[in-house]
């Protein structure tokens, strides 16, 4: 039997909606992995295609791993610490990404945390984070990221576990 170190928490927000927050530790300098959340030809190799203006107020065009696509404004970008992004701004299915990066020795962790979810689709969200948080790991240690897909189904009720009860 395989053990899953599951990286996430998901909640309910006093506004109704819900948020996924992952948190791992990884094997690389605060710039090394600043570059690695913030660098366009970067991102795309684990997370997302963007396009558009990329700075602060700027809007941008987002093509995620997960098949998620549509528009986004990056609201802080505070090299190599915090990075806040709307997605669907002024949309109702608006969410918030923010990330926190801290060093920690030769090592950084990084919090990312999406707020404004619709609480029934936060198992979805939380398995699809852990998927992506763990694609950044492989490609900080210079390997092919996995099949996003799969891993997002194996995790998924694990999730679904943890949101038990937050509706």
């Amino acid at each position: 039997m395989t053990t899953t170190r599951i990286l996430g928490t998901v909640r309910r927000l006093d506004d109704g909606s819900g948020a996924v927050r992952m948190e791992d530790v990884y094997a690389a300098d605060l710039d090394e992995l600043w570059s690695a959340v913030t660098d366009p030809e970067r991102l795309a190799r684990w997370l997302v295609e963007v396009s558009g203006d990329l700075r602060v107020g700027g809007a941008i065009e987002a093509k995620f791993t997960s098949s998620w696509t549509g528009p986004g404004r990056i609201d802080v970008c505070e090299s190599p610490r915090h990075l806040l992004v709307t997605m669907s701004p002024g949309e109702p299915d608006e969410t918030v990404i923010e990330a926190w990066l801290v060093a920690e020795g030769d090592r950084t962790r990084l919090v990312v945390e999406e707020r404004g979810i619709p609480v029934p689709e936060l198992a979805g969200h939380g398995s699809g984070w852990q998927a992506h948080v763990e694609d950044l790991a492989t490609h900080l240690s210079g390997g092919e990221h996995h099949d996003w897909r799969a891993r997002w189904l194996e995790l998924t009720p694990t999730y679904e576990v943890l949101a038990e009860g937050l509706e």
